[in-house]
């Protein structure tokens, strides 16, 4: 799948294409690892031994990738339709790489057979997502020391 992006930039507006595909963990986890650990262990102080987990080894991964085959963004998704470990690199925080990147996993959630899409949603940023429809989910609960609920979304067939 293959997409194309404006961003703008200082001069004007130029164009960088994309593509996201699904990758193997085991083939790929030197590249993903590298991802997340300047996201999240790097940027969010995430300590590595709870990054990197046995979801690793049996969820789908899709990667964004730019022009010169380097991974911008990635994020897994388990058999259940859990979504985490969405790491975009801080010059790609768009809403139209979220965007791209969420309608991927909504697609191969529909391939494995999920009726709906859950994340556990850092509290600050729920209001948005429960306005584009999703709905809370149990109570809140602590990750990493962040504060945390899960959210979740029916998919439309």
């Amino acid at each position: 799948m293959k997409y194309v992006l404006n961003l703008g930039s200082i001069n004007g507006v130029f164009n960088m294409s994309y593509q996201l595909q699904q990758v193997n963990w085991l083939k790929n986890r030197e590249r993903l690892k590298a991802l997340r650990e300047k996201v999240f262990v790097c940027e969010y102080h995430i300590p590595k031994h709870i990054e990197f987990d046995q979801l690793d080894r049996t969820s789908q991964h899709i990667v964004l990738l730019n022009e010169q085959n380097i991974i911008i963004a990635s994020a897994r998704l388990s058999e259940d339709g859990l979504m985490s470990r969405v790491a975009v690199l801080p010059e790609f925080r768009t809403a139209d790489i979220y965007q791209n990147l969420f309608s991927y996993l909504v697609s191969v959630a529909k391939e494995q057979g999920a009726s709906e899409m859950s994340f556990n949603c850092i509290l600050q940023e729920k209001d948005k997502f429960l306005k584009a429809g999703f709905f809370s989910k149990g109570p809140v609960f602590m990750e990493a020391g962040i504060a945390r609920q899960r959210l979740c979304c029916p998919i439309e067939s």
